[in-house]
Parts: structure tokens; C-alpha cells; sequence
């Protein structure tokens, strides 16, 4: 596993700890979160910090997968709400150990067009 790999499992443990405290120490000061679905976009440690700290619900969040290089990490997750739950995707950029840039996908399940091929669901 690289550091960047548990550097990556460690944000969202952190998240879904809330530990403010040590998610500070693994953002740079200037991380940018950009969700591209909602076109948001956040900056800055403290601002960042404040989103999550007030975001409402009780949120859950489950690593399943970590993919990382020496500048980039990603990671497939599951999140359970009260009784929501879904699959997203984070991609983190990593800087000397810090967290540079936060790009979340929170996509929504739906049901695909017909098809003259048999696909299973599940």
C-alpha cells in the first residue's frame, strides 16, 4: 500500500469519524473541493472543515476500493444516510503528504433505457 493509498483511507475515516482535528492536519491550507455534479466548489482548509461540520444527517462512509500513485489517490466508497445509502467516488491530489484538491462524484442510481440485449440487474 502506498502512503498516498493510506494517506486516502485515512481522509475518509477521518470524515466519517468527524475528527476535525486530525482532518485539518492532512488538508493543505488551500485544498479546493470541486463537486462537478452540483458545480461547487469550496476553498480553503477552514471553509472545507465548515462544510463538513455542518452538513446535515448523520452520514456513514466506507472505503471499498483505493487505487493511488505518488501524486493522486482514489477512492470507491459506500455512504449510508438514515435510511439512504449509495456508491460515490472521491479523487484526492496530493501534495508532500497534504491533500491539495477534492474532487467528489455523488452519482444517483437509475433505471437504464431498454435494450434489444438481455443485461441482469442487480
Amino acid at each position: 500500500m502506498s502512503d498516498n493509498s493510506a494517506l486516502a483511507r485515512r481522509y475518509l475515516q477521518l470524515l466519517d469519524a468527524r475528527d476535525w482535528d486530525a482532518l485539518a492536519a492532512v488538508l493543505d491550507e488551500d485544498v479546493v473541493y470541486d463537486m462537478p455534479q452540483t458545480r461547487e466548489l469550496i476553498i480553503g482548509r477552514e471553509s472545507f472543515l465548515e462544510f463538513n461540520q455542518t452538513y446535515p444527517g448523520e452520514w456513514r462512509l466506507s472505503p471499498k476500493i483505493v487505487i493511488a500513485d505518488d501524486d493522486r489517490a482514489v477512492v470507491w466508497f459506500d455512504w449510508r444516510m438514515g435510511d439512504e445509502s449509495g456508491e460515490s467516488q472521491t479523487f484526492l491530489e496530493i501534495d508532500a503528504g497534504r491533500i491539495t484538491r477534492v474532487t467528489d462524484f455523488w452519482p444517483e442510481a437509475y433505471d437504464p433505457p431498454k435494450r434489444a440485449v438481455t443485461v441482469e440487474r442487480y
